[in-house]
């Protein structure tokens, strides 16, 4: 029986978002969103963790370079932090900037920085929108 080596890397930003679907009229957004559909959003102090899965190199000690991944991370989140994501990040042009959807959108983007490795995976993106709120994301993999 093996066991399952993870690796867990925090990083913070801070970013606004406004929930608005433009399908529907103003009162529907009001009554589905409520004060997240104000026109000019609000904004939380997120907390991003990157989890990734693999072998521990016996040369290095590491699962990855802990200095990669912290660079992969601030580079991703450039277009995150002090923005408003529904304005200034492309990714949420057409898609609702929820905590679900921007944990998404982070997967999809790490996934690719992080490339095809034999050694390690992106196993889970947990994203903190409160101290009490969060979503994790991960694939299934068979």
């Amino acid at each position: 029986m093996g066991y399952k080596k993870l690796l867990t890397k925090k990083m913070e930003f801070s970013a606004s978002h406004r929930y608005w679907n433009p399908e529907w009229s103003e009162e529907k957004n009001r009554e589905v969103f409520g004060k997240s559909a104000g026109p000019h959003g609000h904004g939380h102090n997120y907390s991003l963790e990157v989890t990734v899965e693999g072998e521990v190199d016996p040369r290095t000690g590491m699962i990855i370079n802990l200095y990669d991944l912290k660079t992969i991370m601030k580079d991703v989140l450039e277009d995150f932090d002090h923005k408003h994501l529904n304005d200034d990040n492309p990714h949420f042009s057409e898609l609702i900037p929820t905590t679900e959807n921007i944990a998404r959108v982070l997967w999809e983007i790490f996934e690719g920085r992080l490339g095809q490795n034999e050694s390690y995976r992106l196993y889970r993106i947990r994203l903190y929108e409160t101290p009490d709120l969060y979503v994790d994301y991960w694939r299934e993999r068979s």
